[in-house]
């Protein structure tokens, strides 16, 4: 199958486009790496340095004649996203549509995008939330999320394609940009690891759902095989609260830092955690790496970068 990976140099991106090249598919890439690192790109892969607002992406789409598109770009800082409304909806809803719209005209049938069950659900009313859970986001960002779902709908019932939104929980592992991406297992251990005292917004007992990135990249492929309308969540089911996941990196990387909270940030849930019943169901699907050993993984990675840096200086 020839596939487009949108944000193909990003954290997940990148791995996406590594498992699809494992299994033999052509893949090319369009990045505007403005997050995306060079050091993520496969070179198997074809290139593109282009945003998905540019008008030239119709170009890339009708040359090259994908089977199916893998949207992963994104403004994905919630935080930003408060800061900035504006730049959030149209990074990913203008840039959604103008993917769309190349899709449709170049005969792409199948579109997998990366949703947001957390953002996109607002503050729960049901634990863990199924995919039927009433989405009344809390950010900017959750609700370009749900936007972009409906334009899908959308140009899929228009132009003849079929989608899978797969609405992640928080997705935490290896490649993790802790700068550009939102991420808080990422940016702990940046800050652990180079002698920084991270802070814990608000009294820490704030709970996400904790996906590792391969568990994500294998949902992504299972969905890629199927031809119908699917509405997925992403996640493990388990709630852990950021204190809890201060304490493990904290001794993962031997830190040994004190445990330090900051005020609240504006946009941020209190609660949240997806059911992953309906995805275990449609595609056989459950994750397979666990929090500790998963947070074990992304601490080696974290150091083995670290290295890098302090040889390159």
């Amino acid at each position: 199958m020839k596939i487009l990976v949108t944000g193909g140099a990003g954290f997940i991106g990148s791995h996406i486009v590594d498992a699809l090249l494992e299994k033999g598919h052509e893949v090319a890439i369009v990045d505007n790496m403005i997050t995306g690192q060079r050091e993520n790109l496969n070179a198997a892969a074809r290139f593109y340095e282009i945003d998905i607002r540019d008008d030239n992406l119709a170009e890339v789409l009708k040359k090259e004649k994908f089977n199916a598109v893998i949207h992963q770009a994104a403004q994905m800082d919630v935080r930003k996203s408060v800061e900035d409304p504006r730049f959030d909806a149209d990074t990913n809803i203008m840039g959604t549509i103008n993917l769309l719209r190349a899709g449709a005209e170049s005969g792409v049938k199948r579109f997998l995008f990366a949703s947001s069950g957390g953002a996109s659900y607002g503050e729960q009313r049901e634990f863990p939330a199924t995919e039927e859970h009433p989405q009344w986001p809390d950010s900017p960002y959750g609700i370009t999320k749900l936007a972009c779902e409906r334009y899908i709908h959308y140009f899929a019932e228009s132009f003849g394609m079929s989608y899978a939104l797969l609405r992640y929980a928080n997705v935490y592992g290896p490649r993790q940009n802790p700068h550009g991406e939102a991420g808080v297992v990422a940016i702990f251990c940046k800050l652990l690891l180079s002698g920084e005292q991270p802070f814990i917004n608000g009294d820490g007992k704030q709970t996400r759902d904790f996906v590792y990135v391969s568990d994500v990249v294998s949902a992504n492929l299972l969905a890629l095989e199927r031809s119908d309308n699917l509405y997925l969540n992403v996640g493990t089911g388990i709630e852990t609260d950021i204190n809890e996941i201060f304490n493990e990196l904290n001794s993962g990387t031997g830190a040994n830092k004190a445990e330090k909270h900051a005020p609240v940030k504006a946009g941020e849930q209190q609660r949240s955690v997806l059911s992953i019943a309906k995805i275990r169901a449609e595609l056989g699907w459950q994750p397979q790496v666990g929090l500790k050993p998963g947070l074990a993984e992304t601490i080696k990675f974290f150091m083995k970068d670290q290295k890098i840096a302090e040889h390159i200086e």
